[in-house]
C-alpha cells in the first residue's frame, strides 16, 4: 500500500507535469491563432526594408551588407536569376526550400514560409531551423533579379536575460518541489503519530500523551483524539471496576446462600435454627433479585440514548403512591413521613421516575433512626418543578459526597452490611433525572441528616 507521503509526492509531480502540459497547449494554441501570422508579417517587413535599402543604391557591396545583417542576428539565403545561391550567417539545419518558392520570389512575389509552414506545435514552428521556415522577398540590383530568404537566428535571440529568466524558472520549479516535499513531511508526521496512537488504543493501551502541538485542523484532531483516549481510559477503568464490583456483590450473597444451604442439610438442626437459616437464604435471594433488576435497569438506560416514553401524569399523585407503598417500613420504624405537595401535571416517563422516588424514599427510611422524621416537598414552578427528600438519618461525610452517585459506591462497610444496599440506587436516580434533562443535588451532614433535591424542567 502506497504511503500518504508517496501519494502526495505522486500528486505533486503529476500536478506539475499536468500544469506544464496545459501551459504548453495554451501557449501553442495562442501561437497558432495569434502570433504565427504576426511573426511572419514582422519578419516580412524587415526583409522588405532590406530589399528597399539594397535597391536604393545605399548598399555599396551586397556581400558586406548581407554579412553585416547576418552578424546582427539573421540567417540569409540569396539566389540570383541565374540560380546562383549564397548563404550568409550560420547554415540552416535543414535546407528544404524547393524551386517553386525561389521562382515565385524571382517573379516578384513574396514567400510566406513562416505563416504557411505546416507544424503541430510552436516548438516545431517558431523554433524550426529550416530553410522553408523563412520569408522571401524580391529585389533587383543593376537590372539583375534576386530572391532574398530570411529568418532570425534563434541562438542569437537568446540573450543573457533569456538565460537568466529560464534559469529562474528552473530554480523556482526545483525549489517549489523540494518545499512541497518538506511541507508534506511536516503535515504527515502528526498523522503518522496519530496512526501509531490509534493502534495502541486498538490494543487497549490508553496511556501516553500525543506530542502534537499545533493550532490547525490536525492539532484540533490530535486534541480531540487525546480527549477521546482519556475518556476511553476512564471508561475502561470504570468497566473493570464495574465487573469487579458486580462479581463481588454477586459472590457474597451466593456464598451465604451456599453456606446456609449446607447447614440446612444437617438433620439434627433445630426448628428455630432452620427458620433462621431459611430467612437468611430468602434475604440473600431477594438481594440478588434486587441487584439483578437494578443492573437490568441501568443496562437499559445505558444502551438507549433516549429510552423514555413521556406522557402527562400527576407527579404529586405518583409520589403519594410511592409513600403508601413504603408505609409498612415507616410504621415499622415509627418514622413520621410528612408531605407538602403542590398539584403538578408533569410530562415525563412515569415508570422511570417512580424508580427515583422509590430509591430516595427507601434510602431515607433505611438511614433514618427510629422515631425520626422524613419530609417530602414538591414545589411547582413556572418552568420547572423541584422535589426535596429530607431525612434525619446518619448523614454522609463531606469527603464521600462527590462519589455517592458512582455505581456500587458505598460510604462504609458497616452502613452497607446494615442496610444490605446494592450501591446502584443513586446511580439510577442520577441517570433517570439526567435523561429528563434535570439535575440532582445532595446536601448532607454526618449525624444530622441528608437532603436530596431534584429539579426537573417542564417539557
Amino acid at each position: 500500500m502506497k504511503s500518504l507521503y508517496g501519494k502526495f509526492l505522486s500528486f505533486t509531480t503529476g500536478i506539475m507535469m499536468t500544469s506544464a502540459l496545459v501551459a504548453f497547449l495554451v501557449v501553442n494554441t495562442y501561437y497558432h491563432q495569434q502570433l504565427k501570422s504576426k511573426n511572419d508579417e514582422k519578419n516580412m517587413n524587415i526583409a522588405t526594408s532590406l530589399a528597399h535599402y539594397i535597391e536604393s543604391d545605399n548598399a555599396a557591396s551586397l556581400t558586406d551588407f548581407f554579412e553585416t545583417q547576418a552578424a546582427v542576428g539573421y540567417k540569409l539565403y540569396v539566389v540570383d536569376e541565374d540560380g546562383k545561391a549564397v548563404f550568409y550567417g550560420e547554415p540552416f539545419r535543414k535546407q528544404n526550400l524547393g524551386k517553386e518558392p525561389v521562382e515565385l520570389v524571382l517573379n516578384g512575389e513574396q514567400y510566406h514560409g513562416m505563416r504557411d509552414l505546416k507544424t503541430e506545435t510552436f516548438m516545431t514552428g517558431f523554433f524550426s531551423d529550416q530553410l522553408a521556415n523563412t520569408v522571401g522577398v524580391p529585389f533587383e540590383v543593376d537590372g539583375k533579379k534576386y530572391a532574398l530568404f530570411m529568418r532570425p537566428n534563434i541562438k542569437m535571440l537568446f540573450t543573457e536575460v533569456h538565460f537568466l529568466l529560464g534559469g529562474m524558472v528552473v530554480v523556482m520549479a526545483v525549489f517549489s518541489l523540494l518545499s512541497m516535499l518538506i511541507v508534506a513531511k511536516k503535515l504527515i508526521e502528526p498523522i503518522t503519530k496519530l496512526t501509531a496512537a490509534t493502534k495502541k488504543v486498538g490494543e487497549e493501551q490508553f496511556t501516553g500523551t500525543l506530542d502534537i502541538h499545533r493550532k490547525d485542523e490536525i492539532g484540533q484532531l490530535a486534541h480531540s483524539f487525546q480527549k477521546m483516549t482519556e475518556r476511553l481510559s476512564e471508561n475502561d477503568r470504570i468497566r473493570k471496576e464495574f465487573i469487579s464490583d458486580v462479581s463481588h456483590d454477586f459472590q457474597s450473597p451466593l456464598l451465604n446462600i451456599k453456606g446456609y444451604a449446607d447447614l440446612l442439610k444437617n438433620e439434627d438442626l433445630s426448628k428455630m435454627n432452620r427458620k433462621q437459616y431459611a430467612a437468611v437464604i430468602q434475604s440473600e435471594t431477594e438481594r440478588l433479585s434486587s441487584l439483578t433488576k437494578q443492573l437490568l435497569l441501568l443496562t437499559s438506560l445505558d444502551q438507549l440514548s433516549s429510552p423514555l416514553h413521556p406522557k402527562s401524569f400527576r407527579l404529586d399523585e405518583q409520589i403519594k403512591e410511592t409513600v403508601r407503598k413504603y408505609r409498612w417500613f415507616s410504621e415499622e420504624k415509627e418514622i413520621a413521613v410528612s408531605m407538602e405537595l403542590d398539584e403538578v401535571a408533569f410530562t415525563g416517563d412515569p415508570a422511570f421516575l417512580e424508580k427515583v422516588w422509590e430509591n430516595l424514599l427507601s434510602n431515607a427510611l433505611k438511614y433514618t433512626e427510629e422515631k425520626s422524621a422524613v419530609d417530602i416537598i414538591l414545589t411547582d414552578g413556572e418552568d420547572q418543578v423541584k422535589i426535596e427528600v429530607r431525612d434525619e438519618g446518619i448523614g454522609i461525610a463531606q469527603e464521600h459526597l462527590p462519589r455517592v452517585f458512582d455505581r456500587f459506591y458505598r460510604v462504609d462497610v458497616s452502613r452497607t452490611s446494615k442496610t444490605e444496599g446494592t450501591g446502584l440506587g443513586l446511580s439510577i436516580v442520577q441517570q433517570v433525572v439526567q435523561l429528563h434533562q434535570g439535575s440532582v443535588y445532595i446536601d448532607s451532614e454526618k449525624g444530622v441528616g441528608t437532603t436530596f433535591t431534584i429539579v426537573l424542567p417542564k417539557l
